[in-house]
């Protein structure tokens, strides 16, 4: 669309729930992302609850701006290359025509079928406020989440195969498909290989698997922090491309093996030269808080840590935007 601008938006929740809209709408952000959001649907999303979805957002002012993930039994089967993969891909096909159809522009996928993993959910960080964290040696004798090992190279073929069938009707539909890293990333958890843990793994899906106008990023800052460093370097050259759909701005405190969650400025990143960079490049999406540290009397979904972030966001992008 042309004419956007960086901007806000407020993610991380699965109902449009007048609680949540109205938080949305009281931080001052212009859009929501619906992360797996609840709806009806075994196999797919149909397009009048995609529909009734968005206009729900909309009545509050705000804009749909993606919706993050479909529930991982949609294409499980497809991620490990199982019998069954291509009804689960015909599946996937539909739900992004009905994405299309029903004007919701972007859909966040991953490609870790055993999910995020974190060693800690209680780590405590500034002030006391309480965090995740990951230790490698705690997961590494982790039993195998998927009955064998699935090597990479057996990963790449299903990723590769997925792709294939599914950028052509993105394309066909207006969706943009934004990639998640591997959360963490490394080599391999639970006998999964993990494929999006470096900049070769996004360089190689973006510019040799599936180059498409229609498949970018969704960057998220915090996972490329876990890497060991690059982050600004990779905004360079991924948002100089274009490929940068829109942005999880979080940050940890350390690298692969061993990380921790943290507030935004505490971390590994030089934020304030992140955003100066994404304005650079040109970016004109979104970006979102993730992951964000529970902070005293706070809620299960943390809405203090949430406004802290948004907040922080805010501010640094006004004052980006104000220095240009």
């Amino acid at each position: 669309m042309s004419g956007e601008v960086m901007r806000v938006a407020l993610g991380q929740f699965n109902q449009a729930t007048d609680e949540r809209l109205r938080f949305a709408k009281q931080l001052g952000v212009t859009g929501v992302l619906l992360n797996t959001p609840l709806l009806p649907g075994e196999k797919r999303w149909e397009f009048m609850d995609l529909v009734q979805l968005r206009s729900t957002v909309e009545e509050y002012g705000l804009r749909l701006e993606a919706i993050e993930n479909v529930p991982l039994k949609f294409y499980e089967k497809a991620m490990l290359g199982l019998p069954g993969r291509d009804e689960q891909i015909e599946n996937y096909q539909q739900t992004i025509r009905n994405l299309g159809r029903a004007g919701i522009p972007i859909l966040g996928y991953h490609w870790m079928p055993n999910s995020v993993w974190r060693t800690s959910r209680t780590t405590p960080t500034r002030g006391g406020a309480v965090t995740t964290s990951f230790d490698l040696e705690l997961a590494k004798n982790a039993p195998l989440t998927h009955g064998r090992v699935f090597t990479e190279e057996e990963m790449w073929q299903s990723y590769e195969y997925f792709m294939k069938a599914i950028v052509p009707v993105a394309e066909e539909s207006g969706v943009k498909l934004a990639l998640h890293p591997d959360d963490p990333p490394v080599e391999s958890l639970g006998g999964i290989a993990r494929l999006f843990r470096s900049f070769e793994g996004f360089r190689h899906a973006m510019e040799d698997v599936a180059p498409s106008p229609n498949h970018g990023l969704d960057f998220c800052m915090g996972c490329w922090s876990e890497m060991g460093g690059g982050v600004i370097d990779a905004i360079k050259y991924f948002g100089s491309r274009g490929k940068i759909f829109y942005v999880h701005f979080r940050d940890v405190q350390g690298f692969v093996p061993r990380f921790s969650e943290c507030f935004i400025g505490d971390g590994n990143v030089d934020v304030v030269e992140a955003m100066r960079t994404l304005k650079m490049v040109g970016f004109t999406g979104f970006l979102i808080d993730d992951h964000v540290p529970r902070m005293v009397d706070d809620t299960d979904w943390g809405h203090r840590g949430r406004a802290h972030a948004t907040g922080f966001i805010l501010g640094l992008l006004a004052a980006v935007n104000r220095l240009a």
